[in-house]
């Protein structure tokens, strides 16, 4: 018997974030994270929630849309000259497991592909995002207690 068809990546599209997503956005970042967090022993809501409240900003923010819903967010922006950083990006847990992070991740790395940009980010220490970003050629370039930290190389494109 043939396998079933795979599932489609869902289509996404970036929209802007505003201050009044925090509140949701605050939320998702708990239910998306709280799994990671306990398998540490850290999970404090009111402290991440008022980590993030202080490292929100929606200027560098986009949510991932598919459909009406938003599915994500994702801030992108540049941290010094030839960086960017990802920061934020956290899917709902109805996206994950669908290919939804690997597409949003890639169309950001095309991006800093293009800008001939590295990309920095920081990882929870026992989330499962790693493995996409080693996927994607990210490498650990340090660590302390609570995160890794991870970096790609930049690898600009050719002018077509």
């Amino acid at each position: 018997m043939a396998a079933p068809p795979a599932e489609a990546v869902p289509a996404f599209a970036f929209a802007p974030a505003s201050a009044g997503d925090l509140e949701a956005l605050t939320e998702l970042r708990l239910a998306v994270m709280a799994e990671s967090f306990n398998r540490i022993g850290r999970f404090n809501p009111d402290r991440a929630r008022a980590w993030f409240a202080q490292t929100y900003r929606p200027e560098t923010t986009r949510l991932i849309r598919v459909g009406e819903a938003t599915a994500g967010c994702v801030a992108f922006y540049p941290a010094e000259p030839g960086t960017l950083k990802l920061e934020h990006f956290y899917l709902a847990s109805e996206w994950q497991g669908r290919g939804l992070g690997t597409a949003v991740l890639d169309v950001l790395l095309a991006e800093a592909d293009a800008a001939g940009a590295r990309v920095i980010l920081t990882v929870l220490r026992e989330s499962d995002a790693r493995r996409l970003y080693e996927r994607r050629g990210f490498v650990e370039t340090g660590r302390d207690d609570l995160d890794v930290y991870m970096t790609r190389a930049a690898r600009p494109t050719a002018p077509v």
